[in-house]
């Protein structure tokens, strides 16, 4: 799929809706307008499409409900907000559903459901399993326990970000094979500036490739929301190298899905580019990557251009401590990172085989499962 005719024939669709496009400027539920969203949406259930809807706003919700002591834990306050508010959240969509006689289900993550690989593929087994049943699938980030979205922190030594639900509604669009994310924002879509600063900035409606020029692009989060073009850009990174579309659109807009599905020039559309495999998606995208391996420029060449695997004499320096089987990050020689592999040692052992020939491993670990550190079918080039 790579042009806007295309969007006629989408089967598997992921909207992702903001906390600005969920509520209105007093924090409250924007109903005319998300019921106008709901019933777009249930006009193409209607039609054959699979749906799953990626939503923000139990916090905000939470907010409107509880009185609070003004000095307690910013952190702890938003996750008391989004305990009460997702449930009353939930209770909205599925009355609002319930009028179109479709069914929902609600799904809470936390970033360990994709970091973790089993758990991945069982949530994938779930989600697949809803739309098989006719259901929609109503997923948010489970912020009652995880504070990734409300605010970065770290966990094990790992940062963990989901950025107002954007990353997630990639994650899920990406692993579950969707034919496009329709991401509705408060903007319009992509301009080549911030248009709610700068009156000449001009919306771009196609991006084949994310360049560069276009990452210069990115601004700030605007108030309520805590996603911004930056995650945005981001998600449609992670969605197009899984072979999906993604469009940026304005939310506020009701007619905005009919829009979007009748092929109108409506938003950014982001196209496909070369797809990776489900292994080297998870690997690339779905990790939070704490631990680095150091190799030399002939590894990083070896790595890029002949797709090499990593061998123990291109290494150069562990960074933080991983276990075998964990996805870490590769580093050239300036520190930067630009490949990503699932590796065959811990980094106690490959400190031990550091700078050696592959046929030394044994001699110096007692033992060896592997010629290579990472298998070249399991590293990814950034």
């Amino acid at each position: 799929m790579n042009s806007r005719n295309d969007l006629k024939k989408a089967k598997r669709i992921v909207f992702k809706l903001g906390t600005n496009i969920i509520t209105n400027e007093g924090g409250n539920i924007a109903l005319s307008r998300v019921y106008s969203l709901i019933e777009s949406i249930a006009e193409l259930k209607e039609k054959g499409r699979e749906i799953i809807l990626v939503t923000s706003g139990a916090v905000g919700m939470g907010e409107k409900l509880l009185d609070y002591p003004k000095n307690c834990d910013p952190i702890s306050i938003k996750q008391a907000f989004a305990a009460v508010g997702q449930g009353r959240l939930m209770h909205f969509y599925a009355e609002a559903f319930e009028k179109f006689n479709i069914k929902t289900a609600q799904v809470l993550l936390t970033a360990d459901d994709f970091s973790r690989r089993k758990k991945y593929l069982s949530l994938r087994n779930t989600l697949n399993t809803l739309l098989e049943l006719g259901v929609i699938p109503i997923i948010n980030e489970n912020d009652a326990i995880s504070t990734s979205e409300l605010e970065c922190y770290k966990e094990d030594g790992v940062v963990i970000c989901f950025g107002d639900n954007d990353k997630l509604s990639a994650l899920v669009a990406g692993k579950l094979d969707a034919d496009i994310l329709v991401m509705l924002s408060d903007v319009d879509g992509v301009y080549n500036g911030n248009p709610k600063t700068d009156k000449n900035a001009e919306l771009i409606p196609l991006i084949p490739e994310i360049t560069p020029e276009i990452e210069s692009y990115c601004f700030a989060a605007s108030k309520g929301g805590r996603g911004g073009m930056k995650t945005k850009i981001e998600a449609a990174r992670i969605v197009t190298h899984s072979g999906c579309m993604m469009i940026v659109a304005g939310g506020k807009d009701k007619e905005i899905i009919r829009k979007i599905f009748n092929a109108e020039e409506a938003g950014t559309l982001f196209l496909p580019v070369e797809q990776l495999s489900g292994r080297k998606k998870w690997i690339a995208f779905a990790s939070n990557i704490s631990s680095y391996i150091q190799v030399n420029e002939g590894a990083k060449r070896a790595l890029i251009e002949k797709k090499a695997s990593l061998m123990p004499i291109g290494i150069t320096g562990i960074k933080n401590t991983f276990k075998k089987g964990d996805v870490i990050g590769i580093l050239d020689e300036n520190g930067q990172e630009f490949a990503r592999g699932m590796t065959n040692y811990s980094s106690s052992e490959c400190k031990k085989v550091i700078g050696m020939h592959s046929e030394e491993i044994e001699e110096f670990l007692g033992f060896k499962n592997y010629d290579t550190v990472i298998t070249r079918d399991n590293i990814v080039i950034l």
